[in-house]
C-alpha cells in the first residue's frame, strides 16, 4: 500500500480521480494541520503545502508534489537537502501565456495601447502622423517625442530569455508571425522546427543587442533575481520593448522606470512586477509606453482541469515506480 497525504484537503471530485489511479493507493485527505502532522509520519508521498515542521515529522517520504509551477515560495533548505523527489505544475500555462505575450507584441507593433487611450478622449489621430503626434515619455519635466511608427512583424526579431515550456511556446507563436526568433537558456539547446540553436546564458548580451522585443520567460532563481538591471537594459536596442511574464523580481523596477523615462528603450509590458500589487502611485502606471496587466497571463478556464490531469498522471507514475513527468531540480528551483 502506498500512502499519499494531502494538505490542505481537496474536494471530493479530485479525490475520487486520485483514488481511481490504483487500488493500492491510500489517500489521507487532511482537513486540519493536526491530521497532517499525524499522517505524514508514515507517508510515502505528499501533495499540498509542505512546511519544515511537516517534513521533519516524516520518516519515509519519497515524493512531494507542489501545487504550483513556481517554487521560490515553496522550497526551503531542509526540502532541498531531503532525498525525496519534488515535482511541480509546470506546463499548464504555456499556450495561454504565449498568447498573452503575442497580444502584447501586437499592441506595441500596431500601437493599440495608444489608440485605446485616444479612443477614450474621442481623438482620431493616426500614430506616426507628424501633425498629430503629441505622445511623450511621461516623466516630470521631460518632453521627449516617442517614435511610434507602425511595425511589420516579419521585419522584427523576438528574443526569449528562458526557453522552457513557456518560452518554447512563445518562440513557436512568434515564428508563426514570421518573426526572427532568438533564445537563451541554461539548459535548452534547441526548439524543434523553431530555433535550431538556443544560446547559453552567456550569449544574453548578443540576444539583447539583436532583439526588437525581449521576452522574459525565466523562473525566479538565485541567478535570475534582478537579472535585468540598468546595465542590462542598456544592452537592448533603444527601439526595443521589454516584456516580462516570468517573475517580477527578475526586473529591477527602479532601474526600468529610469530607463523608460530617459528613452533608453521604447517601452515595456509587465504582467509581473517586483512589487505586487504595483502601488497606485507608481510612475509606470502613467507612462504611455508601458502596458501593465495584473499577473493574469496564465488566466484560463482550462487551467483547473490541466492541474488535475498533471496531479493524476504524477500520482500514477509514483505508484508504478516511475519518475514524475514534471520532476524538478531542487537546487536550481526549476
Amino acid at each position: 500500500m502506498t500512502t499519499l497525504v494531502i494538505h490542505p484537503a481537496i474536494d471530493a471530485v479530485r479525490l475520487a480521480r486520485l483514488q481511481a489511479v490504483s487500488p493500492t493507493l491510500q489517500l489521507v485527505n487532511c482537513t486540519s494541520l493536526g491530521a497532517a502532522r499525524t499522517a505524514i509520519v508514515t507517508a510515502d508521498a505528499f501533495f499540498g503545502k509542505l512546511t519544515p515542521e511537516l517534513l521533519a515529522l516524516s520518516t519515509q517520504l519519497r515524493w512531494v508534489q507542489s501545487p504550483t509551477a513556481s517554487l521560490e515560495h515553496y522550497l526551503f533548505p531542509e526540502l532541498v537537502e531531503h532525498p525525496c523527489q519534488l515535482s511541480n505544475m509546470r506546463g499548464l500555462f504555456s499556450d495561454v501565456i504565449a498568447d498573452h505575450v503575442m497580444g502584447l507584441v501586437l499592441c506595441f507593433a500596431r500601437n493599440l495601447h495608444l489608440y485605446m487611450r485616444r479612443q477614450m478622449s474621442g481623438r482620431w489621430a493616426p500614430v506616426g502622423d507628424a501633425s498629430a503626434i503629441t505622445d511623450f515619455v511621461s516623466a516630470p519635466g521631460t518632453a521627449t517625442p516617442v517614435d511610434h511608427a507602425h511595425q511589420h512583424l516579419s521585419d522584427l526579431t523576438l528574443g526569449v530569455v528562458g526557453v522552457g515550456a513557456i518560452g518554447a511556446e512563445i518562440c513557436r507563436r512568434a515564428r508563426a508571425f514570421s518573426m526572427t526568433v532568438l533564445g537563451v537558456d541554461p539548459v535548452t539547446r534547441s526548439v524543434p522546427d523553431t530555433i535550431a540553436e538556443v544560446w547559453p546564458m552567456d550569449r544574453l548580451p548578443d540576444l539583447l543587442a539583436a532583439s526588437d522585443y525581449v521576452v522574459i520567460a525565466a523562473p525566479h532563481t538565485p541567478e535570475t533575481a534582478k537579472l535585468f538591471n540598468r546595465d542590462r537594459i542598456r544592452q537592448m536596442k533603444s527601439s526595443a520593448v521589454l516584456i516580462n511574464i516570468g517573475r517580477g523580481v527578475i526586473v529591477d523596477l527602479t532601474d526600468l522606470t529610469a530607463a523608460l523615462r530617459t528613452g533608453e528603450i521604447r517601452g515595456a509590458a509587465l504582467d509581473v512586477c517586483e512589487i505586487e500589487p504595483l502601488p497606485g502611485d507608481h510612475p509606470l502606471w502613467r507612462m504611455e509606453n508601458v502596458i501593465i496587466t495584473p499577473h493574469v497571463a496564465a488566466a484560463s478556464p482550462r487551467i483547473a482541469e490541466r492541474h488535475l490531469e498533471t496531479l493524476v498522471e504524477n500520482v500514477r507514475r509514483f505508484v508504478n515506480g516511475e519518475p514524475p513527468a514534471t520532476l524538478v531540480d531542487k537546487r536550481k528551483w526549476y
